[in-house]
């Protein structure tokens, strides 16, 4: 159990610390989970990102089977899942400065999703978390497999359905796998999952809604709002505040949805929430305690529809890609839009520094974008795959990893930097 403490600043960066992998490489950089170390897309330290992508050079290019899971890189390995066959699973520990291949993992996994989203494939579809000794990979059948780090070797299962009873979610698990200190956090087999890291055991399981199509399409966080650490989790129709420990419920608001298509990971600003839905609006919600008690209500919300595409925050504003293909600007504070761009891709996955955005869009572009709330500016593209790209870019130090349908890429940027000095 995490305890609790009266510092709620020291719990949360402690917290913060472990979700990040506390066995990072800080001269590798490292980026070991969805969305990155602090799992906000934000790349810290390091080198300074170059104003141009002219002489981004691959180092390497390994051909796999499809999968919408991003690559996770932890150290010296990067980790790729794929669906072989539309019937197994597999996972691969990868050398990153060669491409090559440490070990691999394979279990029968596979389901046929439904409706729309079976045009683009019924392959693995979470992004894998790593702590630097296990790797925590959820199938598409809803279960959790931990993996030991340098063997690939299986040291548990959590397999909802047959543990449970619980239905194999319609569109397949979906949530990407949070590592807290010694536990997992994950939006599956109908609820949200408390789970010890070393042994596999449930700790327990809240806001269940049944399984099957009500499973969620989004990923929890952990943030310290209205000065208390808790998780954030998106359920399909609402916003929860959950306290780790003991699976609390501190708050909860009702998110207009479509068919309850909420899937962008919760993106936390001050005592304030932002996300968007697909076909409705776009949110942002205020958090106080007061005696106590949390209560939680609507500060904003403008016509903007996000899709898919999770937000980046730089300073005071939210950077959002919407679902007609546009880039929008948004001020947190108010909601005021300062621009929109023209119309991209269908998807882009985004990695921020300081005042530049790296974007992958799904027709295989990278986009070097300043973040100026003034004005949209595109400092440069490249085309990176000839495949579509939906899994998200990962950036670790000098390294830029793109995984497309038919296999994974490194490049690297340390030449771009180097030209510009």
């Amino acid at each position: 159990m995490i305890r609790k403490l009266t510092n709620t600043l020291m719990i949360s960066s402690v917290l913060w610390i472990a979700t990040a992998a506390a066995a990072a490489d800080p001269a590798l950089g490292d980026w070991p989970q969805w969305r990155g170390p602090t799992r906000d897309a934000k790349v810290a330290g390091g080198m300074p990102w170059p104003s141009s992508l002219e002489n981004l050079s691959e180092r390497w290019r390994v051909p796999l089977g499809p999968s919408y899971s991003g690559p996770i890189v932890s150290g010296k390995r990067v980790f790729v899942t794929e669906t072989e066959n539309k019937k197994t699973e597999i996972v691969r520990a990868l050398d990153r400065n060669t491409g090559s291949e440490l070990w691999r993992a394979s279990w029968t996994g596979a389901i046929s999703v439904p409706f729309f989203a079976r045009s683009n494939g019924s392959w693995i579809r979470s992004t894998p978390a790593c702590d630097g000794e296990s790797l925590f990979v959820a199938g598409i059948r809803d279960d959790i497999v931990c993996l030991d780090v340098e063997t690939g070797a299986e040291r548990w299962r959590l397999d909802f359905p047959e543990r449970m009873g619980t239905s194999i979610p319609k569109f397949g698990c979906v949530s990407s796998p949070l590592v807290v200190g010694e536990f997992v956090f994950v939006q599956a087999g109908g609820g949200f999952a408390k789970i010890d890291k070393r042994s596999g055991k449930l700790i327990w399981k809240i806001l269940d809604d049944g399984g099957g199509m009500s499973s969620a399409f989004s990923s929890p966080v952990l943030a310290t709002i209205a000065g208390s650490t808790q998780l954030l989790v998106q359920m399909r129709e609402e916003l929860v505040g959950v306290a780790p420990e003991d699976g609390r419920i501190l708050w909860r608001q009702e998110v207009p949805s479509f068919r309850g298509m909420n899937i962008l990971t919760p993106t936390v600003f001050g005592d304030g929430i932002f996300t968007s839905t697909y076909k409705n609006r776009s949110f942002f919600y205020r958090v106080a305690k007061r005696d106590g008690a949390f209560s939680v209500g609507e500060a904003w919300n403008t016509r903007a529809q996000g899709y898919m595409s999770s937000p980046v925050v730089i300073d005071d504003h939210a950077y959002l890609h919407l679902g007609n293909g546009r880039l929008a600007c948004f001020r947190l504070q108010d909601g005021k839009e300062t621009w929109r761009s023209k119309s991209f891709g269908k998807y882009w996955s985004m990695a921020a520094r300081e005042n530049r955005i790296l974007a992958l869009d799904e027709r295989g572009e990278l986009l070097l974008i300043e973040a100026n709330p003034s004005e949209f500016r595109l400092l440069d593209r490249k085309k990176v795959s000839e495949n579509e790209t939906w899994a998200h870019v990962a950036v670790a130090g000098n390294d830029v990893l793109v995984r497309d349908l038919g296999g994974v890429a490194l490049f690297d940027w340390r030449a771009t930097v180097d030209n510009e000095k």
